[in-house]
């Protein structure tokens, strides 16, 4: 690994979380529950382990038994040039399917296109890309 990876704990929605995301982005997603890997410290069928590989990967699980889910103030996940601009918009528009858009995908004063959303999960996204893309 090359960098730091995102791993989230959602609040018993990985399945539906991590479902949403690999509709959204592509790529290959693995999942792993509780009962998979012998654990007694949440529901059979809750998701103990989750990946989604590809161009956006993501990590996840459901919280165990004590734990939270995760919260975010301050944070946003940036996918700035990340793909062609059609492919960034096409994510964004997903995306913001039962989210909310903060700022919409469009050309800025600064010359580049960016936009903001809020998925239905509570990722907020900063989707970008630069004029000659």
């Amino acid at each position: 690994m090359s960098a730091p990876q995102l791993y989230l704990t959602f609040p018993g929605s990985a399945r539906e979380a991590l479902g949403f995301y690999a509709d959204v982005f592509g790529g290959e997603l693995t999942l792993h529950t509780y009962q998979d890997f012998g654990r007694t410290d949440g529901p059979e069928g809750a998701i103990a382990h989750g990946e989604l590989t590809g161009t956006v990967a993501l990590f996840g699980s459901d919280a165990a038994a004590g734990e939270t889910g995760f919260r975010l103030d301050g944070l946003r996940l940036a996918l700035l040039g990340t793909a062609e601009p059609a492919v960034l918009h096409d994510w964004f528009d997903k995306l913001a399917a039962g989210g909310s858009i903060v700022d919409p995908l469009t050309p800025k004063p600064w010359g580049a296109s960016d936009g903001q959303v809020v998925d239905r999960f509570g990722l907020h996204w900063l989707i970008g890309y630069e004029p000659d893309r």
